[in-house]
């Protein structure tokens, strides 16, 4: 069974969640909370799968809470609800850890795709996407604050290898397993492994932060790295 928390601080709009999610077997809502403040001390109270989590709310908002969530409870994944695909606020989420976002118009399947996704450990956003946010909104956002090698190189991408940064460049520029096993000549399993490798060496919790991290390594969109 996959729990889901409810954090909006529309309750008519938590209604409809809660009617969608629970007509599933597999699914169950066990809270609901109005404000971020209000979600932090339900997560720690009820241990939820998936927050599903809005952005823009009165106290703490979706940000804030979605940053001390994934810092304080890693076992909860946070989905974050956006009016718009391409929203500074929803990159802003993502940045600070959510595993994906989803549009408030979506419809009741999607939804619950996306629930069951994000449970699973895999991110619920196109790649292509987030490149596209990243481009937008990243340059305006504060920077990750950590302190460049004496060479210049970022020191998260220390532990690489040349072919597993090779990897997390591919993935940052949109390209699906099967795509990167096709540019390197290799198989998907290989591709697989590799991919292990980058997000457990760079503490990524799936290919949304693997990306997100590639572009304030400067891998992508900017000047590459020396190495």
């Amino acid at each position: 069974m996959t729990t889901v928390l409810l954090v909006d601080d529309q309750a008519l709009l938590r209604l409809g969640f809660r009617l969608v999610i629970e007509s599933e077997p597999d699914l169950e809502v066990v809270g609901e909370a109005a404000d971020g403040r209000v979600a932090l001390d339900q997560v720690a109270a009820l241990a939820p799968d998936v927050v599903l989590m809005d952005i823009r709310m009165p106290g703490m908002d979706g940000i804030d809470a979605t940053a001390r969530i994934v810092a304080n409870h890693p076992g909860s994944r946070v989905l974050v609800l956006t009016t718009f695909d391409v929203d500074d606020l929803a990159f802003a989420a993502l940045r600070a850890g959510a595993s994906g976002f989803l549009l408030k118009s979506a419809r009741p399947d999607e939804l619950l795709d996306a629930i069951r996704t994000v449970a699973a450990g895999t991110a619920v956003v196109a790649p292509r996407v987030l490149r596209r946010m990243l481009d937008l909104f990243a340059s305006h956002l504060p920077a990750a604050g950590v302190v460049a090698a004496d060479d210049g190189t970022d020191p998260r991408l220390g532990a690489l290898t040349p072919r597993e940064l090779e990897v997390l460049r591919l993935i940052a520029e949109g390209a699906s397993n099967t795509e990167i096993a096709a540019e390197l000549v290799v198989s998907q399993t290989t591709v697989k492994t590799h991919v292990g490798n980058v997000f457990a060496k760079l503490g990524a919790r799936d290919r949304v932060q693997a990306v997100i991290l590639a572009y304030e390594c400067g891998l992508v969109g900017g000047d590459p790295p020396r190495r």
